[in-house]
């Protein structure tokens, strides 16, 4: 079949191209990636169901501005390292965003292609480009402007930070990104599990940033190993991506019971700190053989499939809404979808009330409780509402709580100017992503015009900025930030000041 032909039956294609995948039997004994990816042949059927529609939706609905129609017609052509550049333009981190990014609730929400059976495969196409290229040596290729010598601190080296200083670079700052962790990459490596985004791909896509000039700081607290005021005296601008560092819990019985872990602490054990190699690794991690993972969000699936692969017989995943209604359970579809495949089972409507440990302080059983659905509550969402005389005990020797985390609050607490709301998050301008700088110039000695420019985005500042709480949304955030503090530095001189190290 010629390529104009196969072109034509890719049009007739209803449903996208399926993504290879590991068999579920084998996957819940590894952590490789489940995703297998395109080959260049499947790759090229699936951009060529992209209609050349009039004015293409996908592209505004992409928080990091991929020109998506170039790219598939690129692909189209087999032209893939064009194609790649064509998302570097804009996105430096195409192997993460390829994999992360909910596109189902993005580009491919609005994809015509979906009216009449499945959209065109977005991200499975990103996802091929960018390891296709990184299989090749092939990096991406930035039009730099001249140095200004104008600086930009960054604190925090995940997706918001990393986004806001690739383009903040490429636009002639000098970058210095200082991250607490002894490695870079924030949520990416701490919290997403291996199988879903390894971790080499996110140093590849961080290499790619240091390529470009922008410093990466390690080991550094800001607000303790550099206080704000000393990044506020040396640099013309700050970028606060912070994210969300403070687990949420239930503040029911026997949360401190030995084997009930914080989602955040179990995924940055068995992630970052490597614990599912223990004792190989130095970093334990309780293995239990029957585990309760309370939520029904992504990090919630996380955990509960972590779990499986640590050698649990039985996890649950505990819910107190269900998955049926629209937008009921927030997780990604194709998350919930492959939680199933590997045997997780789920138990809607139902909450943990108290949970009773042995005698040696550690997690035994829960008690629980079931729900029903009521009226629909300010989310929109119908509002849980508890069954009475319901209760009854699950064993369960690990459970992980995963109903979600607020931003990290230290930063905030040692600089009280830094105003927050009520839910510990910066409060910004919506529509720019900056702090009012005024208290901030006053602490550090500074008066007008020398008023920094302070933005921030992430975790940090949640749903501000309309939706939040996904790596995607927080590089769009970065975009947003760092365009406010080019356009706000234009009528700036640079400051003479020397950038503190991590010994200042």
């Amino acid at each position: 079949m010629d390529r104009e032909q196969a072109r034509k039956e890719a049009l007739k294609q209803k449903t996208k191209s399926p993504m290879p995948m590991q068999d579920p039997e084998v996957r819940v004994h590894n952590f490789s990636s489940v995703e297998l990816g395109y080959t260049p042949e499947i790759a090229w059927t699936e951009s060529s169901r992209c209609t050349p529609c009039k004015g293409p939706r996908c592209v505004p609905y992409c928080p990091v501005e991929i020109d998506i129609r170039a790219m598939m017609d690129a692909v189209r052509l087999e032209n893939y390292e064009e194609a790649f550049q064509v998302i570097c333009r804009s996105n430096l981190f195409p192997a993460i965003t390829g994999r992360v990014c909910p596109q189902e609730s993005q580009c491919e929400m609005v994809c015509v292609r979906g009216v009449k059976g499945e959209p065109v495969g977005i991200g499975f196409v990103e996802k091929f480009l960018a390891d296709w290229a990184r299989e090749r040596g092939i990096r991406p290729k930035a039009d730099m402007l001249p140095p200004n010598g104008k600086t930009i601190a960054i604190i925090g080296s995940g997706p918001a930070g990393m986004s806001a200083a690739a383009d903040l670079v490429r636009l002639g700052y000098g970058v210095t990104i200082y991250e607490a962790l002894h490695r870079p990459g924030g949520v990416l490596i701490y919290g997403i599990p291996e199988f879903r985004l390894p971790k080499a791909i996110v140093d590849y896509e961080i290499d790619n940033l240091r390529a470009l000039g922008v410093e990466i700081v390690l080991n550094t607290l800001v607000g303790r190993t550099i206080t704000m005021d000393e990044l506020i005296q040396d640099f013309d601008a700050i970028f606060v991506g912070t994210g969300a560092g403070l687990p949420y819990f239930m503040n029911i019985p026997g949360e401190q019971l030995n084997g009930v872990y914080s989602a955040n602490e179990f995924l940055t054990r068995a992630n970052l700190m490597n614990a599912r190699s223990f004792p190989e690794a130095p970093t334990p991690i309780h293995h239990g053989k029957c585990v309760g993972v309370v939520g029904g969000g992504n990090v919630a699936m996380d955990a509960a499939r972590v779990s499986k692969r640590l050698g649990a017989e039985q996890v649950d995943i505990i819910y107190r809404r269900t998955r049926d209604e629209k937008d009921e359970m927030p997780a990604r579809r194709d998350e919930i979808h492959h939680a199933e495949e590997e045997g997780i089972n789920f138990l809607y409507l139902h909450a943990p009330v108290a949970i009773y440990g042995d005698e040696e302080g550690w997690v035994k059983e829960v008690e629980m409780i079931r729900m029903e659905l009521g009226e629909p509550d300010d989310s929109g969402r119908r509002r849980p509402v508890v069954v009475p005389d319901s209760n009854f005990r699950r064993p369960y020797d690990v459970l992980v709580m995963a109903i979600g985390q607020g931003p990290n609050p230290l930063l905030a607490r040692l600089t009280p100017y830094l105003k927050t709301n009520k839910w510990g998050q910066l409060v910004i301008d919506p529509k720019k992503l900056s702090l009012d700088g005024k208290e901030a110039a006053v602490a550090a000695g500074e008066t007008p015009p020398e008023i920094p420019i302070i933005c921030a985005g992430g975790d940090i500042i949640g749903s501000q900025a309309g939706a939040g709480g996904t790596v995607i949304a927080a590089m769009g955030h970065g975009k947003i930030a760092a365009r406010t503090i080019h356009e706000a530095l234009q009528e700036r001189p640079p400051k003479s000041g020397t950038a503190p190290s991590a010994d200042a």
